[in-house]
């Protein structure tokens, strides 16, 4: 690590961005590795147009309860609130794009495994995570700091894993074990009673899955049509998981954990900790989304609009 900080140390002297930027994916220990080398200014490369304004409001007013026992009720208190949840939902979407979703069926216990796996990965020993490393899209399962590195204007403060998990999912061999069940019981019990665990990542991205299929049927009424109708188009065939970690920063005034941007798929499901930080964009303004324990956002995409 110490070696790493160096060789920065010595790059930002005299500058080359090309040059910088290489340097750092070549180490494949991703930014958390500066951090922990004990760096005090950030490279030049991470270093943000600060004139971008990004002022900081209210919550977003847009928190959708779907309660799991609402399909125990009679049929006609059933109608009226599904008719609500649709309503609230197709509102919610015209007019920001987003909302939140609470009482949505995954338990919370297991959103708390996702956050504290996926906090394991990027904490884990950097030899460790080096084999996951790489530029190549066609993987299954990458892990890098930035998608676009090499030809964003200045890179983002923040190291990301990425799994394709649907229609193809790899074998769950494959995925980081740091995030499985099996890692974590292993620590407390004997390994002969952690096989019937699975793994974090597929028992989560099957329940989205199905909550997918449900926001896609919320759509299709909200648009009139049959509720099946957006899933028969295709809309729910794929999932990309992605987990992006933000650590902290020297300097924090200078840098970004993520760009303004809009996602391309159909829609996303995010989990976020309760450290906050989303923000989301309405008209021309930014509004803070303020992290709700147990609730997940929802964000229309490019492919919805």
């Amino acid at each position: 690590m110490d070696t790493t900080l160096g060789n920065f140390q010595q790059l930002e002297s005299k500058y080359d961005r090309h040059t910088q930027l290489k340097a750092f994916d070549d180490t494949k220990a991703g930014v958390k590795c500066l951090v922990d080398a004990g760096i005090t200014k950030i490279p030049r490369s991470f270093i943000h147009d600060q004139t971008r304004s990004m002022t900081s409001l209210v919550q977003v007013p847009r928190n959708i309860a779907y309660p799991s026992l609402i399909w125990k009720a009679s049929k006609e208190i059933q109608a009226f609130v599904e008719r609500y949840i649709i309503d609230k939902v197709r509102q919610a979407c015209e007019r920001w794009g987003f909302f939140q979703m609470i009482s949505h069926g995954i338990p919370t216990t297991l959103l708390d495994d996702v956050i504290d796996g996926m906090r394991r990965f990027h904490e884990q020993d950097t030899e460790v995570k080096k084999h996951f490393f790489t530029r190549d899209e066609t993987r299954k399962v990458i892990y890098n700091t930035n998608f676009d590195f090499f030809q964003a204007k200045a890179a983002t403060w923040r190291d990301s894993l990425y799994c394709l998990m649907a229609p193809l999912p790899p074998n769950p061999e494959k995925l980081p074990a740091v995030c499985s069940y099996l890692y974590f019981i292993s620590h407390v019990v004997d390994l002969l009673f952690c096989f019937a665990y699975g793994h974090v990542m597929v028992n989560y991205s099957n329940k989205v899955m199905q909550l997918g299929l449900t926001i896609l049927e919320l759509l299709s009424e909200g648009l009139g049509l049959h509720p099946d109708h957006l899933k028969y188009m295709g809309c729910a065939e794929g999932l990309y998981f992605i987990c992006n970690y933000y650590t902290a920063s020297p300097e924090p005034t200078l840098k970004l954990g993520i760009n303004k941007h809009t996602d391309i798929a159909f829609f996303s499901v995010l989990l976020h900790d309760q450290l906050g930080g989303l923000q989301v964009l309405h008209e021309d303004q930014w509004f803070d989304v303020t992290p709700i324990s147990g609730a997940l956002v929802i964000n229309l995409g490019d492919m919805s609009q």
